[in-house]
């Protein structure tokens, strides 16, 4: 009797492909930042991209959840957004005299937050626990939200009129901060080419599951860290912490995310063991968002990417490592 043909099973480097190759078809000209992006996800992290307005901040983060066969909302951030609006609200029911929780967008796999920072911190704060806790209490009860659960939030400069600050603690509990920047020559001819980013995005379909993506996740999980690539990270917050031009380094947070993130890199790498190349792969993204440079440093020209950098070239990469 003939063996029916088995249908292979997607590897996770064809999987990583699939998403960036179906994001790249929206977002040109970005396939670093786009695989960073991947990266984010794979990582259990939310994103932060920052940047002018017109340069495909909120293309990218919804062909990315466009991409994956999973439940998300777009939030069109405002000053009068209220909490209520993220988290949901509980309304009195008179038949049966109990209030009845009607989950708001927060209760999505992917939660697109469009301009984030033109919200008031009021109704910014209201995403911490939801973005720390993977949970949202509402009058003394927790609502657990379902994984895969990712925030990708856009926002324009600070020096926009009619923006907030997003305060450090906001900050850190984004894993990953981009910046897209104006596309080169060619990537926006083919901008031009395929009719703008609306008619691409409205053929964009789904190319990988639920139950794939929570596989990928935990397969990030399983990538190996040696002792030494631990205590080069450890090594750079310490460097961080030291530096001069820097009052506020790498938190104990900041060094855990770091490694999820250069656990994901592996992976997207083919690997299932880091090493200090996907470190420094990811680090600037990472940690950009997080360090704050001193007024005297920033006067003199040092600016978080800078400090960064210099972080990296001081801290040895043992051999061993």
């Amino acid at each position: 009797m003939t063996a029916a043909p088995t249908t292979p099973v997607p590897t996770f480097a064809s999987l990583f492909e699939a998403i960036t190759d179906n994001v790249a078809r929206v977002v040109h000209g970005k396939r670093a930042e786009i695989e960073l992006a991947v990266v984010c996800l794979l990582a259990e992290g939310h994103l932060l991209i920052e940047d002018v307005p017109g340069v495909g901040k909120t293309s990218l983060a919804k062909a990315l959840a466009t991409s994956l066969e999973c439940t998300w909302k777009r939030v069109q951030f405002t000053p009068d957004l209220l909490p209520t609006d993220l988290i949901g609200v509980s309304i009195w029911q008179r038949s049966n005299e109990t209030f009845d929780f009607r989950p708001g967008p927060l209760f999505a796999n992917i939660v697109l937050a469009d301009e984030i920072n033109r919200a008031s911190p009021k109704t910014q704060s209201a995403l911490l626990e939801a973005m720390e806790e993977r949970q949202i209490s509402v009058e003394g009860r927790s609502h657990p939200l379902s994984p895969p659960f990712m925030v990708i939030a856009t926002q324009n400069p600070v020096e926009q009129e009619g923006t907030y600050r997003l305060p450090e603690s906001q900050l850190d509990r984004f894993l990953l901060r981009l910046s897209l920047g104006y596309p080169g020559r060619d990537a926006e001819l083919a901008i031009l080419d395929a009719h703008g980013a609306n008619e691409a995005m409205a053929n964009l379909r789904p190319v990988v599951t639920v139950a794939e993506v929570l596989a990928m996740i935990d397969a990030v999980r399983g990538v190996h860290l040696a002792s030494a690539l631990k205590g080069y990270l450890v090594d750079l917050a310490e460097a961080s912490r030291t530096h001069p031009g820097i009052t506020l380094g790498m938190s104990p947070r900041a060094t855990l995310q770091l490694a999820r993130a250069t656990r994901a890199q592996a992976a997207a790498r083919g690997r299932s063991y880091a090493t200090p190349d996907d470190v420094k792969a990811v680090a600037h993204a990472v940690l950009c968002h997080r360090l704050v440079v001193r007024a005297e440093a920033a006067a003199r020209g040092l600016t978080p990417e800078r400090a960064v950098s210099e972080v990296l070239a001081s801290v040895p990469v043992n051999a061993g490592t």
